[in-house]
């Protein structure tokens, strides 16, 4: 969560620019400086304590002296400063001190290992390495998106418990455990070799999507949506790619892309949910798009998940209007994919669109009582919205509340609550 200024002397206009300015550092800088620390401290805890310790001295100094012209070199000099302090209390940290040194100069003199050329020198980043070894195989597959997601993506414990459906205990032990592992197993804080790197990508590709995905659709909370992490998914995304030419690393990165270029119209001026259908197309990103669909074409061949993902987004881009979309073609595509409970709701809807709204709850039922739905609200909506296109408004309004119910979102839940709302006077709800 990004740190409060608490109101002090001076103009309130004052302070809300400054209660902005460390916001806005907290959401592009605390990745890079904790995977700064990372690197030079190799103490996970550390680098994270020292971060965190940069920000509350922001909050408490930036009122006062102003924020700084450059706030991340500010935080990441204020970071390491703090982490330098720690570790000279400590008398017997004088071997990683030693070693801070060592790498410090190292890093001036540019010497890295060989993936660091891969990425033309200047460019690379922190961050990276911080993204390899959070998708370490060593780690489960849960520590490691949980992990990622703290460390990377900047979330709270609190709001990764809520994206996996486990308790904020439970998070926070699997996040302990999963960096007591990478020291005791001795993972290294480094991109893996090219002979390494088609193997681990899968990985890497995985939690990216996730990241990318708390960002596209937030898991709880007022917004819909939150761009830092889709951001921060796309610039790692296009590193990625720089490093790996991957069919599905480029994939990956027109699906963000593609799915990125709608955030201006995917709520209205007030927060409010924008269904596909009602956005104002005139508004997507085409610079986007067009990067998206070039990305496609260039790489043609290997067809994985995330490629066949993007293409069916880039259908919906070229739709000019909702009544354009090529439906059927969306449906082939889903019948590409392997066959989760999310895909099959996916295409029961294109089904729907393609051959009428009966056809799609006929496969929207087959998935009730389905374990990975349990608990979401996607099922309840589907089926409601092809209820209310079916003209049956009972079962739309029964639909629309269970959903309502079970909607993580403000915006989603305020959108539930006007469908329910526009069914008629008996079919009303408040949230």
């Amino acid at each position: 969560m990004a740190p409060q200024v608490r109101a002090g002397p001076g103009s309130p206009a004052l302070s809300t620019a400054v209660d902005a300015a460390v916001r806005d550092a907290y959401l592009r800088e605390w990745s890079r400086v904790v995977a700064s620390l990372i690197r030079t401290t190799a103490d996970w805890d550390l680098a994270e304590d020292a971060a965190a310790g940069a920000f509350e001295r922001a909050v408490a100094t930036w009122p006062r002296d102003g924020v700084p012209r450059n706030p991340g070199a500010w935080l990441t000099t204020t970071a390491r400063n703090l982490a330098l302090d720690r570790l000279r209390r400590r008398s017997v940290e004088a071997g990683r001190l030693k070693d801070w040194s060592i790498m410090d100069g190292s890093r001036r003199r540019g010497d890295d290992d060989p993936a660091q050329i891969a990425v033309a020198g200047p460019e690379w980043d922190d961050r990276l390495r911080l993204i390899f070894t959070c998708a370490h195989p060593a780690l489960p597959l849960d520590a490691r998106v949980a992990l990622t997601l703290r460390t990377v993506g900047g979330l709270s414990t609190a709001e990764i418990a809520r994206a996996f459906l486990v308790s904020e205990s439970t998070m926070a032990q699997r996040i302990v455990r999963a960096k007591a592992r990478i020291a005791r197993a001795g993972i290294p804080y480094r991109v893996p070799g090219p002979d390494l790197l088609a193997e681990r990508l899968d990985g890497v590709l995985a939690v990216l999507y996730l990241i990318h995905n708390e960002g596209y659709v937030a898991s709880a909370g007022d917004d819909l949506q939150r761009p830092d992490l889709t951001l921060e998914a796309i610039r790692l995304a296009r590193l990625l790619v720089r490093l790996l030419p991957d069919p599905e690393a480029i994939g990956l990165l027109a699906l963000m892309l593609l799915q990125h270029s709608r955030t201006a119209t995917r709520v209205d001026a007030s927060g409010e949910l924008v269904p596909l259908e009602d956005q104002d197309r005139s508004r997507w990103d085409r610079g986007e798009i067009r990067e998206a669909i070039g990305l496609l074409g260039a790489r043609s061949g290997e067809r994985g998940p995330y490629r066949v993902q993007a293409e069916i987004q880039a259908v919906h881009a070229e739709a000019a209007a909702p009544a354009d979309t090529r439906w059927p073609v969306i449906l082939a595509l889903y019948d590409e994919l392997p066959r989760t409970a999310v895909v099959a709701l996916n295409r029961a809807v294109a089904l729907a669109m393609t051959e009428g709204p009966q056809a799609g709850l006929d496969a929207l039922r087959a998935l009730e009582g389905e374990p990975a739905l349990a608990g979401h609200h996607l099922l309840p909506a589907a089926q409601a919205d092809l209820c209310r296109r079916a003209g049956r408004r009972e079962a739309a309004s029964t639909h629309y509340r269970e959903a309502l119910r079970l909607a993580p979102t403000g915006p989603e839940q305020r959108y539930l609550a006007r469908r329910l709302a526009e069914l008629g006077p008996a079919q009303r709800t408040s949230v």
